[in-house]
């Protein structure tokens, strides 16, 4: 995957893989601490403790669909080479968290990519399921909860080509006001 922005979508279809019905990502950037942080959060069902240990084995997935999972490998390969680690937290039934942690002006830490692309597509693909997105960096925070929005706009709306390429531009909009890159 050549985007953090890939790795969270990754992460998110597990998360609706496991029946989350909610799904929190949360990015933080700080350039006085050269920290870079993605955080997964979902309610879904967990990963169950036998296949627990595995899950960052390329060659297991629960997926019968494929024979390997690369999803979570390649994330932790992502962070260990940019100086950083990786931690997978997760209760059966009470859901999963994964967060990465990268140096953020390491050379190999995979650029955020488009962040505002992949939130669209998840909310506007799974408008029953509420995502929110928080980026912090030391510049201020942007949020956004596909709830509110679908409350504001109405289900039908969010549907309409139109509606999703605007909420695209206002997303990657209000990042670039916070960026620190």
């Amino acid at each position: 995957m050549k985007s953090l922005a890939l790795h969270i979508l990754d992460i998110a279809q597990n998360s609706l893989r496991a029946n989350a019905r909610n799904v929190s990502i949360h990015v933080s950037e700080s350039r006085e601490k050269n920290l870079y942080r993605m955080e997964i959060i979902d309610n879904g069902e967990g990963i169950d403790p036998s296949v627990f240990s595995r899950v960052t084995d390329p060659f297991y997935t629960s997926r019968t669909t494929r024979k390997i999972g690369l999803g979570l490998p390649l994330l932790l390969q992502h962070a260990e080479q940019a100086g950083g680690s990786m931690e997978i937290e997760s209760r059966p039934g009470k859901g999963c968290r994964v967060t990465a942690h990268f140096m953020l002006d390491h050379l190999d830490r995979p650029p955020l990519g488009d962040i505002a692309g992949i939130f669209r597509i998840l909310m506007c693909s799974n408008p029953a399921i509420r995502f929110t997105y928080l980026h912090e960096t030391d510049k201020g925070e942007y949020k956004i909860d596909s709830q509110q929005v679908i409350n504001e706009l109405g289900e039908h709306e969010i549907m309409k080509p139109l509606v999703q390429k605007l909420l695209k531009e206002m997303i990657a909009e209000n990042l670039q006001s916070i960026s620190v890159s």
